[in-house]
């Protein structure tokens, strides 16, 4: 195996002891989150959203949500405790291995975990009926590819800092306002002169790409922009991963 392909079993072997923890919680959020929003709200959204029912349409852009959240949450608090509270970098850098198989291998652990969430959240839509094309398994590849976009410039954010209450600034002032304004729970058109900010936030790539793929609809030449966005992200964001955590791990 590759040395990333190392760093990425440990972190498999620890959640293989974990992972108990969240697998209540990664079905039962989805499952709550259609109900509230898709059956709840949606309820009084009779007309339905360009043509399609709200629950349909609300589907994939949870799925892209509950993506980011969930990486956004791997790459947070867990990268801030291997290098304030646990020293686990430290010890990995003690070992043969280069800064930049440290990172890889620790991003490959949070898309395996985005992969998860996005797959929980696919079963659960098709359960509740809401989606109609075997495109809609195209999701998954979106939902990783989203999730690398945001957890890799959030994990070099997350080396730069040494406590967590820039962490929870993060959560507060770009994560929830991103998740809000996405065009997760209405059309982004609907903000008017605002839309160009949810056009700048790599979500709503996501979010309209797996639309796309649930609703059988062929993205065209939007579609290869927002995956080119997307890989633009992910890669300006490791490289700016490898570099801060270059700077706090070697001496």
């Amino acid at each position: 195996m590759t040395a990333s392909a190392y760093v990425l079993e440990y972190h498999l072997v620890n959640y293989r002891r974990t992972w108990r923890a969240s697998a209540l919680s990664t079905l039962v959020l989805p499952l709550l989150t259609m109900l509230g929003f898709g059956i709840g709200v949606g309820g009084y959204v009779t007309a339905g959203v360009e043509g399609v029912d709200y629950l349909d349409w609300l589907v994939p852009g949870l799925i892209a949500s509950a993506a980011a959240q969930t990486a956004i949450g791997e790459s947070t608090w867990p990268v801030l405790s291997y290098f304030e509270w646990l020293k686990v970098y430290f010890g990995q850098a003690a070992a043969p291995l280069r800064v930049a198989d440290i990172v890889t291998g620790h991003l490959a652990f949070m898309l395996f975990r985005v992969l998860i969430s996005a797959a929980a959240f696919l079963l659960v839509a098709a359960l509740f009926g809401t989606l109609h094309s075997l495109s809609a398994l195209a999701v998954l590849p979106i939902a990783a590819l989203t999730g690398l976009a945001l957890a890799a410039p959030v994990m070099a954010y997350s080396a730069s800092v040494t406590s967590d209450s820039y962490l929870a600034i993060l959560m507060r002032f770009a994560v929830l306002p991103m998740s809000l304004f996405s065009g997760v729970f209405f059309p982004v058109e609907s903000l008017g002169v605002l839309r160009w900010v949810a056009y700048v936030l790599p979500l709503w790539h996501g979010v309209d790409l797996s639309r796309a793929a649930t609703l059988g609809v062929w993205p065209g030449w939007d579609g290869l922009w927002h995956l080119l966005y997307l890989m633009v992200w992910g890669a300006a964001g490791w490289f700016l991963a490898v570099r801060r955590f270059g700077k706090r791990l070697v001496v």
